[in-house]
C-alpha cells in the first residue's frame, strides 16, 4: 500500500493544512472507535464521490483514509476508489494494486476494473480479470459481457470474442440490448460484418446505437451499399440519425463517390447542428476529397473553429490524391509552422503527393525527416510510397535495389507496385523476379497475372501472354472486369467496356459516335498501343472506343445541362488513350470532368489535366 500512496507524498501524521482541506469543518477524530472509523469510511466515500476531475485529489482522499485507520480491504471503500479512479480514466496499475488487496469483490467491482482495461490504451488485461472472475464463486451480469466485448473488439480476437458470445447465451444474457449491441460492434471490429448482421437481425427492438453500430460495421468493411441500404431502413423505420449515423452514411458515400447523397447529409448536418462536431466535420472533409469535389474539401476545412491533426492530414491526402501534389506540400508546411506534430498518416499523405507529382528528391527528403526529426518509424506504408515514387519516375532498378535493401520483410503491395512500374517502362527482367515473389505471396491475385500479361503485350510477346492466361484459366483466376460508375439523379449507374444493357443505350451510343467525330477534328488519333491484344488496328480502335468511362461520360452529357460538372469513378487505373481523349472531350464540350481511378483523381478541364500527364 506504500508503493500506492508515494506518489502523492503525504506526512505520517495527520497535517492541520491536510484536514482542513480535506474537512475544514472537522475536528480531528481517533481512529480507534468503530463509530469514528464507520463515520470516516462514509466522509471518504462522499469525497470520492465528488472527485469528479482531479486524480490527485483523489489520491488525497485515499492517503486520507489510510492514515485515519479505514483498511483499504474495506469492499465499500474499494469498490468506489477504483470506480472514481476508472471514471477519471486514472492509472489501471493504481486501480489493479487496489482490486488486489479487496478480499472478496463484488461483481460491480469487477465489472469496473472490465470497464477500465476495455477503455485504457491496453485492453489485454480484461481477458485476465474476465478468467479470474470465471475462477471465483461471483457470477457475470448485464454489464461484464458488454465491457469485455469492448475490450476483445479493441484487440479483434475473434475466437474469444466468439467464446464469450457462447458463454452470454449459455448464461442467458444474449438477448439484452446492451450484449447485443456490443455483440453487433465486435463482430464488425474483427471484419465479421455477416455475423454483426445476424445478432443485429435477432434484436426485437432496435435502437439508435444498434442502428450506428451495424450501419458503421459496413461502411468500414468495404460494403457502402450495404451501409446505405440498412441507414434507408433505419428512416423507414421512424429511427432519426445522430452524428454518429451521419459520420457513417458520409463513410459509405465517400467510397462509393455518391456526392450527392453526402451533400444532402452535409445539409442535415447544418440542421442539426452537427457541423461543429470535429469529427463529422472531418468525416465530411473526407467526403468531398474522396468524390473530387476539393473545392468544398477546402472549404469545409476553412470553416473549422478548431482543426486537429486529422482535420490537416485529411486535406493534405485529400489533395494529394486529387492531383495537386504542390499543394498539399504547401499545406504541409503551413501546418508545420503552426508547430502542429504531423502523424505516420500525414507523411503518407506528403509522400503520396511527391510521388504523383514526380518529386523523387522531395520525397527523399521528406522520408528522412519523418525518420530523424519526428522520430516515426517507416512502416510498410511508407516504404510502399517510396517504391511508387521511383516506379513513375522509371527508375525501376533503383526501386528495386531499394527494396532489396528494405529493414523489413517486403510485402506483396510492394512487388505489386514494382510490376506495375515495369509494366509501365517495359521492363521484362525485374518484372519477371517481381512476379516470381509475388508466387510466393499471393498465388491467385488476379492483378498480377494481368500486369505480367500487360507486360509481355508490350514487348509484343504474344506467346507468352497465352501462357500466361492458360495459367489464370488452370487455377481458376478470373480478370476483374473494368467498370465506371456515373451518378444522376440520387442514383448510380454502372457501365462495363461495351455495355449495352443501360436503357438509354442507342441514345449512349449516338453521343459516343460525336464525340468521336469532334475528337477526331481537333486531331485526336486513337492510341492503339494501349490495346494489349494481338487483333487488328481497326479492332483495336473499336475496342479503345468504347471504353467503359467513354460511356460513362456520354450518358453524363445527354443527361445534364451544359456545363454541369461530371464526376467519374472507375476500379481500373485509366488507359493513356482514354486520358488523351477526355482531355479533349473536356475542352470540346467546355466539361469539367473528374475521374477517379484505382489510385488517385484526374482533374480534366480545357484540354489539360491536374495530373499533367505524370500518372
Amino acid at each position: 500500500m506504500q508503493q500506492i500512496v508515494s506518489e502523492t507524498p503525504l506526512s505520517s501524521s495527520p497535517s492541520p493544512s491536510s484536514n482542513t482541506l480535506l474537512f475544514p469543518n472537522d475536528k480531528p477524530i481517533s481512529s480507534t472507535t468503530l463509530p469514528a472509523k464507520s463515520y470516516i469510511l462514509k466522509k471518504c466515500i462522499a469525497l470520492l464521490n465528488s472527485c469528479a476531475s482531479s486524480i490527485p485529489k483523489l489520491r488525497q482522499v485515499h492517503a486520507f483514509s489510510i492514515r485515519r485507520g479505514v483498511p483499504l480491504s474495506s469492499p465499500d471503500l474499494g469498490k468506489h476508489l477504483i470506480f472514481a479512479l476508472v471514471s477519471l480514466s486514472g492509472p489501471m496499475h493504481y486501480a489493479r494494486k487496489v482490486f488486489d488487496r479487496i478480499p472478496q469483490p463484488n461483481i460491480f467491482t469487477w465489472d469496473t476494473m472490465i470497464r477500465g482495461y476495455a477503455e485504457s490504451e491496453d485492453p489485454s488485461p480484461a481477458l485476465h480479470v474476465y478468467q479470474q472472475l470465471r475462477l471465483s464463486s461471483v457470477q457475470p451480469d448485464t454489464h461484464t459481457y458488454p465491457f469485455l466485448l469492448k475490450a476483445f473488439a479493441k484487440l479483434t480476437l475473434l475466437q474469444e470474442g466468439e467464446k464469450l458470445h457462447c458463454a452470454a447465451l449459455k448464461d442467458g444474457f444474449e438477448g439484452l440490448m446492451y450484449v447485443q449491441n456490443a455483440l453487433v460492434h465486435f463482430y464488425g471490429a474483427c471484419g465479421r460484418a455477416e455475423s454483426a448482421l445476424k445478432v443485429f437481425d435477432k434484436i426485437p427492438q432496435k435502437d439508435l446505437v444498434a442502428w450506428n453500430s451495424v450501419i458503421n460495421v459496413h461502411a468500414l468493411n468495404g460494403m457502402p451499399n450495404e451501409s446505405l441500404t440498412l441507414y434507408r431502413n433505419m428512416c423507414l423505420q421512424n429511427v432519426k440519425p445522430d452524428g454518429f449515423t451521419l459520420v457513417s452514411l458520409l463513410t459509405a458515400c465517400a467510397e462509393l463517390g455518391a456526392l450527392g447523397l453526402g451533400m444532402r447529409a452535409h445539409v442535415y448536418m447544418m440542421k442539426l447542428g452537427f457541423v461543429w462536431n470535429l469529427h463529422a466535420a472531418n468525416s465530411l472533409l473526407v467526403l468531398y476529397a474522396k468524390c473530387g469535389n476539393i473545392v468544398d474539401a477546402n472549404k469545409v476545412f476553412d470553416g473549422l473553429e478548431e482543426k486537429s491533426v486529422v482535420s490537416w492530414t485529411s486535406l493534405i491526402v485529400g489533395l494529394a490524391v486529387n492531383g495537386f501534389g504542390e499543394k498539399a506540400i504547401q499545406l504541409f508546411r503551413e501546418m508545420e509552422i503552426r508547430r502542429l506534430v504531423p502523424t505516420e498518416i500525414t507523411f503518407i499523405g506528403v509522400l503520396y503527393a511527391c510521388s504523383h507529382c514526380g518529386m523523387v528528391d522531395e520525397g527523399f527528403a521528406y522520408f528522412d525527416r519523418m525518420k530523424k526529426e519526428y522520430g516515426i518509424v517507416p512502416k510498410i506504408e511508407h516504404y510502399g510510397c517510396m517504391v511508387d515514387l521511383m516506379g513513375r519516375a522509371g527508375l525501376v532498378k533503383k526501386a528495386y535495389e531499394y527494396i532489396r535493401e528494405m529493414p523489413i520483410k517486403p510485402n506483396a503491395v510492394i512487388w505489386r507496385t514494382l510490376l506495375g512500374a515495369c509494366t509501365i517502362t517495359g521492363n521484362l527482367t525485374i518484372g519477371e523476379v517481381a512476379r516470381d515473389e509475388l508466387r510466393k505471396r499471393e498465388t491467385k491475385h488476379c492483378g498480377d497475372y494481368v500486369l505480367l500479361s500487360n507486360l509481355y503485350a508490350s514487348e509484343r510477346r504474344w506467346s507468352d501472354v497465352h501462357h500466361v492466361r492458360r495459367a489464370m484459366l488452370k487455377e481458376g483466376v478470373k480478370k476483374v472486369p473494368g467498370h465506371s460508375l456515373v451518378e444522376l439523379a440520387n442514383r448510380t449507374h454502372e457501365f462495363v467496356m461495351g455495355d449495352k444493357s443501360h436503357p438509354q443505350t442507342k441514345d449512349i451510343y449516338a453521343m459516343l459516335s460525336e464525340m468521336t467525330r469532334l475528337l477526331r477534328l481537333e486531331g485526336y488519333a486513337p492510341r492503339t498501343s494501349n490495346v494489349l491484344a494481338d487483333i487488328e488496328e481497326e479492332e483495336k480502335e473499336d475496342a479503345l472506343t468504347y471504353h467503359s468511362e467513354k460511356i460513362a461520360i456520354a450518358f453524363a452529357l445527354i443527361n445534364t445541362p451544359r456545363g454541369t460538372p461530371i464526376r467519374i469513378m472507375k476500379n481500373l487505373r485509366v488507359c493513356g488513350d482514354c486520358h488523351i481523349a477526355i482531355k479533349l472531350v473536356s475542352k470540346i464540350f467546355e466539361r469539367d470532368i473528374a475521374v477517379r481511378d484505382c489510385s488517385r483523381f484526374h482533374h480534366f478541364r480545357d484540354g489539360t489535366c491536374s495530373c499533367k500527364d505524370y500518372w
